[in-house]
């Protein structure tokens, strides 16, 4: 009878906490006046740009639109509207020293070009690098038909890349994007953020067309290339 009488009182406590988790359920979910969706909306900031100008400026690298919007409470497209205005607000003011770069979408706070001369006498030189020919036209390749193979990159240029692409990717011009599915999986090679920095240039969209006589001439180099080391 004790067993029964227990059993009894385990199964109401378990139905009690079951319509407690009911209530509980419509007080966050359906409170009155306010549906799901609408609990979960974010509320935009009051002062966006200067939320805008305090994020890029703390984090330093680039942020992604879509991650700022998320802070902002807003969508995408009114950040990058914001974004513009206040990346025009510095550049029209003589007395700022910042503006703010678009690299495909994302954003980056950064001093202007005029205060390079300035800004060496208290902080390290940047390093330097030079790309020879070869790098040069292996950076174009990789550019224009990324993600791309070390294979396919030579069968353009008609010479070994190896020494190129490594140096690439040493200088933070050229990143691994993953492996080809295909036999032996080679790795895949793209540009970075770097490379659109040190090429002013906001996206891959805006590089210059290449004509076909262009291109007719870079094979031709390349033949030329093929020819003297052969001679060698």
């Amino acid at each position: 009878m004790a067993e029964d009488n227990r059993e009894l009182e385990i199964n109401t406590i378990q139905e009690e906490n079951a319509e407690y988790d009911k209530t509980e359920e419509v007080s966050t979910d359906t409170a009155p006046g306010m549906n799901g969706d609408a609990a979960n909306e974010a509320v935009p900031v009051d002062n966006p740009k200067a939320v805008i100008g305090a994020v890029l400026f703390s984090v330093g690298n680039s942020v992604e639109y879509k991650k700022l919007a998320s802070v902002l409470g807003l969508d995408v497209d009114r950040t990058r509207e914001l974004v513009y205005e206040l990346k025009r607000e510095y550049d029209d003011n003589e007395d700022c020293g910042f503006t703010i770069i678009e690299l495909e979408e994302a954003v980056q706070m950064c001093s202007k070009a005029s205060m390079y001369e300035h800004l060496i006498k208290i902080a390290k030189v940047p390093k330097t690098y030079s790309l020879t020919d070869s790098m040069l036209e292996t950076l174009s390749i990789i550019a224009y038909k990324q993600p791309v193979t070390k294979l396919e990159i030579e069968k353009i240029r008609g010479v070994s890349c190896d020494r190129a692409v490594n140096k690439l990717v040493e200088y933070g011009l050229v990143t691994e994007l993953g492996r080809l599915q295909a036999p032996g999986r080679p790795l895949l090679f793209g540009t970075t953020e770097e490379f659109l920095r040190s090429f002013n240039v906001t996206s891959l969209d805006d590089l210059p067309t290449v004509s076909p006589d262009r291109i007719e001439e870079f094979k031709k180099e390349a033949a030329e290339e093929v020819s003297l080391k052969l001679d060698i």
